[in-house]
């Protein structure tokens, strides 16, 4: 059968036709939110942020005035409305990314459709090509225009291979798309779970802001006299400081406030950071939405175990390392989950104990800790993780200024100085100021 080269030809142009869309790629891709929807957007988020400064302004005024009643419950208020705001702000970057998120998934399933349908015809242009080959050469030299119609079929096979090339480019040029999409879609999904972090962070500060102010008019009965009376009894609140329970998650154990402080001291010593920052750091990690240390426990499910909610090319090999050295069962050592929304996991879980450390990070840190402690570095003891994080803040810079402890709290928190996140080194610092008061309470109590 005398083969057509031309319809050939004819197959393979067709074929690279219905291969390549228009305008798919970078280039045709639309705003994720249309000019007006992210004018309003960005004019809401500026107004909340005015006012938020304005109740940090007059908070800032308050706490600065003689200790009353009357001007601590107003600064319990304002913190409150500001809490509320912050709150207010977080949902609407939320919904931008949410957005940002179901547009970029989009984007990944069209592209795998067009790399699967870009495959499909490579496959049928390269079995074409097999299959004619062979023939080719022979029924050309046999055809009756002898060599000219030979050369004339090396032309179009030639276009054929031409094109066959392009293919092979598109198909490269898509891979390289979905490739960048699916960072995207990991980055987007990194920033979505650091600002519910956050979010949960600020519920359950206004929670207990609004439990504070209760108290207070509770144990005052909101008179002044009784309130100076509180503050007056300086050994009474000492006590209180002191055996308060400072919180540990991830190996079951709880310490007293002033227990707390011991071990800070002592991590404090070897690295050069301060106590009251050392705490703050660890108040704000394992408070942090009270989603720490409730996966790959004993009777989880199999959707909450270690396999499934660490990032497999990332902490899987080092988790493996660190509970086999330390002797722990993989499958029952509690881990941190991932944070969710509208019942969707949203990045990867897997932090370990009272500083939250992910397995990768962990063990660029155990060395250190275990070269201080003289024993195998444990994430869940508090000892150990205290001094890694104390490392770690000392590495990032922190030296003892604000300036130097804010930036190494935000750098703690998302591995650099992202200022959509601000609230977490605002609020560390806010801590800070606060255990500034209570270390030295219980300290000078003890003269």
């Amino acid at each position: 059968m005398q083969v057509n080269i031309r319809k050939l030809a004819i197959t393979g142009i067709l074929l690279i036709t219905l291969a390549l869309p228009t305008g798919f790629g970078a280039q045709a891709q639309t705003s994720v939110i249309n000019v007006s929807e992210k004018e309003k957007l960005e004019k809401e988020l500026a107004d909340i942020e005015i006012q938020i400064k304005a109740f940090e302004d007059e908070l800032a005024n308050t706490q600065g005035e003689k200790k009353t009643l009357e001007q601590a419950i107003k600064r319990l208020r304002g913190q409150e409305d500001s809490l509320r705001l912050q709150i207010k702000s977080t949902n609407l970057k939320l919904k931008d990314l949410d957005k940002k998120l179901d547009y970029t998934e989009q984007n990944i399933t069209k592209t795998k459709a067009q790399s699967a349908k870009l495959k499909k015809q490579l496959v049928e242009v390269i079995r074409l090509i097999n299959q004619k080959d062979q023939e080719l050469l022979i029924e050309s030299l046999s055809a009756k225009d002898g060599l000219s119609e030979v050369a004339q079929n090396i032309q179009n096979y030639t276009k054929i291979f031409s094109l066959l090339q392009a293919i092979v480019a598109k198909t490269r040029s898509v891979h390289e798309d979905l490739q960048k999409q699916q960072t995207a879609l990991e980055d987007q999904q990194d920033d979505a779970r650091k600002l519910l972090e956050i979010k949960a962070s600020q519920q359950e500060l206004l929670l207990s802001t609004l439990a504070e102010k209760k108290e207070l008019l509770t144990e005052t009965k909101g008179k002044e006299n009784t309130f100076q009376d509180m503050l007056a009894d300086a050994k009474k609140r000492a006590n209180q400081i002191r055996n308060r329970i400072y919180e540990t998650i991830g190996g079951g154990t709880q310490v007293t406030f002033e227990k707390a402080v011991e071990i800070a001291d002592w991590a404090g010593k070897q690295t050069g950071i301060r106590t009251p920052f050392l705490l703050a750091v660890l108040t704000q990690e394992s408070n942090l939405g009270k989603n720490v240390g409730t996966c790959n426990r004993l009777g989880d499910p199999s959707e909450k175990s270690w396999q499934v909610i660490m990032k497999p090319t990332r902490d899987h090999e080092p988790f493996k390392t660190i509970t086999s050295e330390l002797g722990l069962d993989i499958d029952i050592t509690p881990v941190s989950c991932p944070m969710r929304q509208g019942g969707k996991q949203i990045g990867w879980g897997g932090a370990m104990g009272p500083a939250q450390f992910i397995p990768s990070t962990w063990m660029g840190y155990r060395s250190r800790v275990s070269a201080i402690t003289g024993r195998p570095a444990n994430p869940w003891d508090i000892k150990d993780a205290m001094l890694a994080a104390a490392i770690k803040l000392r590495a990032d810079g922190a030296n003892g200024t604000y300036d130097s402890e804010w930036k190494a709290a935000m750098k703690y928190f998302a591995g650099s100085v992202n200022l959509a996140y601000r609230f977490y080194g605002d609020n560390v610092m806010k801590i800070t100021a606060k255990y500034e008061i209570d270390v030295e309470a219980i300290k000078t109590a003890s003269f």
